[in-house]
């Protein structure tokens, strides 16, 4: 198990936004959307208060918080969805993630809560996305912060690789950890 910073950073590799996309890619990463609220269940079994509150590495976030900001993150994603699919190209709000990861409730709401909420917000994005047209994958919202253009097959590649990033990091810090 690799202690190498860039390793613990990014245990499954920096998001690397494909230039095209196909169907069967489409079907893949919402069968990893699908597949995170389990995989969230997975990362937290049997977790103390303690090992909760451990960061996945020095200077990270706790496991609670990384927990936490996953529901943080993908509630956006859902918002983000739905402006794209009503909206003609809106601009969507960015918000510090950093900022919210260290908001009181990311440090003393029990972790179960946010996995429930990634649950049903998953259930509700992914009846969204199976429902989707192969023309609404190109519509798009406008980023201010990268000040880019942002079809939604992109947001999809990229909350699929975002839950994986994070449950590994909890993944890793429980075996380096012997939990």
């Amino acid at each position: 198990m690799s202690t190498n910073i860039q390793d613990l950073q990014y245990p499954i590799g920096k998001f690397e936004k494909p230039l095209e996309y196909s169907e069967e890619m489409i079907q893949d990463w919402i069968r990893d959307m699908k597949a995170l609220p389990f995989l969230m269940d997975a990362c937290i079994e049997n977790l103390d208060t303690y090992q909760l509150q451990t960061p996945y590495r020095d200077g990270g976030w706790t496991v609670a918080q990384l927990i936490h900001h996953v529901a943080d993150s993908h509630m956006n994603a859902y918002i983000r969805f739905k402006l794209a699919l009503t909206e003609d190209n809106p601009t969507i709000k960015p918000y510090s993630q950093k900022e919210w990861a260290e908001m009181i409730d990311s440090k003393t709401v029990p972790v179960n809560i946010s996995v429930t909420l990634i649950h049903t917000l998953h259930t509700r994005l992914i009846a969204i996305m199976e429902n989707m047209q192969a023309t609404d994958w190109l519509k798009t919202y406008f980023h201010p912060e990268y000040n880019a253009t942002v079809p939604l097959w992109e947001v999809l590649a990229l909350y699929a690789w975002h839950g994986k990033h994070h449950a590994q990091h909890i993944f890793n810090l429980k075996e380096r950890m012997n939990w």
